[in-house]
């Protein structure tokens, strides 16, 4: 009976772990929408603007832009973070965090330079309403090629009339 007992409250523990740990990947996931928005924002289009700004004004010769230094900056607290969560036992959870950062990282990635800016040529006929909100968003944000007058700066969520003008071209589609 108490061994039954105990094992219940075993299981139920590490349930609890689980989707505590669940719930900070998720957490932090959607919060580097938050995180990447102002960064692009205040800070790319701001005192980083001289490594964003070929991003804007591209150059057709060049696979490599200056922004993508921008990947390694987002990519270290991350990656600090998945090390220090695998090899300190007592900040455990700290793996967790670093999981939802780079999960979102790799989503940005597919959805910003695989999608839209077609870096590598995949992905080119989707036709999903989602992903035509987030490109038609992303093309106003990219029709000011300085750092000032910019808009859309999120890129997994936009402004909603961008889902609503997606929807609503579906639906004349159809």
């Amino acid at each position: 009976m108490i061994s039954d007992l105990i094992r219940w409250k075993s299981i139920s523990v590490r349930k609890i772990n689980v989707m505590i740990d669940v719930l900070i990947t998720v957490v932090f996931f959607f919060g580097m929408e938050g995180v990447a928005w102002f960064t692009h924002k205040y800070v790319m289009h701001g005192l980083l603007w001289n490594l964003h700004e070929d991003h804007h004004r591209k150059n057709p010769s060049s696979f490599f832009e200056k922004n993508d230094y921008f990947f390694l900056i987002f990519a270290i607290p991350g990656i600090a973070m998945l090390g220090i969560g695998t090899f300190y036992e007592p900040l455990h959870h700290l793996f967790f965090a670093g999981l939802g950062i780079t999960i979102y990282g790799f989503a940005y990635f597919m959805v910003h330079d695989i999608f839209i800016h077609q870096r590598f040529k995949v992905l080119r006929n989707t036709d999903n309403f989602y992903f035509r909100a987030i490109r038609r968003a992303h093309k106003m944000h990219h029709k000011h090629l300085g750092k000032e007058d910019g808009e859309c700066f999120g890129m997994l969520w936009v402004p909603f009339q961008y889902f609503a003008e997606a929807l609503k071209k579906k639906r004349a589609d159809a």
